[in-house]
């Protein structure tokens, strides 16, 4: 053997046995909700570094405390979330993730949000005995938090989940919420309150600015980068709502033909399907999954299901019913919103809406028969989505987009 060849072979031999060394030294370092867990079987409270400022260590035994002395399987985790971190910024997974790696049956855990850094959401296994989610949301919008930091966020919330009339309390401060200011209030409530259009005219602008620099940079026009993505959206939710359709004819197929909800299960589906065949956009490929939800709540027989969220329906099923006010009218209509709508439109920030191909918002297009229908919100007196479908207003609102 040639003496380089030998220093290979060597070299190759001293870098596997270094390999199982390496490899346990990466497999012992614990994830991010491994982290956490461990912390939490010490303490009932944990925050991460990035909020010791908000948090201090004082206030975090305080919490601890506090805790303690409501006798309940309560714990607390502070930290932020966003896209592409172990939690991909959700709540939820977070929540879950945590309560897969603690030992205890029995848990009521308060988390920050993904979606609204000063706001926290509550969970509880294996029942929300406590009303745990209404009470750590309704901590948010009670007058005396407006100003308040995420201690005493937390201090609040875990004072109203021990009180255990969460829902009550959340439904209060929501009808305080929803109550009309006097004349000179709302006048200054309008003022300050983003109209469509402004909102609509600043995104504009910025989007403006943004093709122009992509324009700049790069060879590929922006605008097509930006079209790219939308039908890319656009494709994978027809994909999904041709698989809700097929699903919820094959649920009705299998279902008892004696079964109360079976016709209006059935008339959903040929709606879904007429408004499938004639989708032009995202629109109306919401519209679909809001009709199959429609079909599959007649299965279930499901009493007063509230429909999907009005100003997205792509967020899902609405949660809560909200006051909201239309542009330029001065009449109020309830509508179904999911809970980071509901939060946005009671504090005044503008929802996350649905767009048609030119980012108007789904309910401001003349002859919408989405934005008459609302996904179902703005229907009454046991009015449907399927039943308007079938006597044509869909395709007359079609043709009146296209006029």
């Amino acid at each position: 053997m040639s003496r380089s060849r030998a220093a290979i072979t060597a070299l190759a031999v001293a870098l596997l046995a270094l390999l199982p060394a390496t490899t346990a030294r990466a497999s012992d370092s614990p994830s991010a909700g491994e982290r956490i867990a461990n912390a939490l079987r010490a303490s009932w409270v944990y925050v991460d570094a990035s909020y010791a400022t908000a948090v201090p260590p004082s206030r975090q035994r305080q919490l601890a405390r506090e805790i303690d002395r409501t006798g309940l399987p309560i714990k607390v985790v502070l930290t932020p979330l966003t896209k592409g971190d172990d939690f991909d910024g959700e709540a939820d997974v977070l929540a879950d993730v945590v309560r897969d790696r603690l030992p205890q049956r029995e848990l009521i855990l308060i988390t920050t949000d993904g979606t609204f850094t000063d706001s926290l959401n509550g969970y509880e296994w294996p029942a929300d005995t406590h009303q745990t989610r209404d009470a750590v949301a309704a901590a948010g919008f009670l007058d005396e938090m407006r100003d308040a930091g995420l201690a005493e966020l937390t201090s609040k919330a875990v004072e109203l989940v021990a009180e255990g009339n969460g829902t009550e309390v959340y439904e209060e401060a929501m009808g305080d919420l929803e109550a009309s200011p006097d004349p000179e209030e709302r006048t200054e409530a309008e003022s300050s309150w983003p109209t469509w259009p402004a909102v609509a005219a600043v995104a504009a602008l910025a989007l403006t600015a943004l093709l122009l620099l992509a324009r700049h940079r790069r060879r590929t026009p922006a605008s097509a980068l930006f079209t790219a993505a939308r039908a890319a959206d656009e494709d994978a939710l027809r994909r999904r709502a041709e698989a809700e359709v097929v699903a919820l004819g094959e649920s009705a197929r299998t279902t008892d033909s004696t079964a109360p909800g079976l016709r209006r299960a059935l008339d959903a589906y040929a709606a879904a399907g007429t408004v499938l065949d004639a989708a032009r956009g995202l629109p109306d490929l919401a519209g679909v999954l809001a009709l199959v939800t429609e079909g599959r709540d007649a299965l279930a027989n499901t009493p007063d299901p509230l429909p999907l969220c009005f100003f997205n329906p792509l967020h899902g099923r609405g949660t809560r019913l909200v006051t909201w006010r239309p542009l330029g009218r001065r009449d109020r209509v309830r509508v179904a919103a999911c809970t980071p709508c509901v939060a946005a439109a009671r504090t005044r920030r503008s929802p996350e809406v649905l767009t048609d191909g030119d980012a108007v918002p789904y309910f401001e297009v003349p002859g919408s028969f989405w934005a008459a229908t609302g996904y179902g919100s703005l229907l009454r007196g046991g009015d449907s989505l399927a039943a308007r479908v079938a006597r044509g207003d869909f395709t007359r609102g079609v043709r009146g987009e296209n006029g």
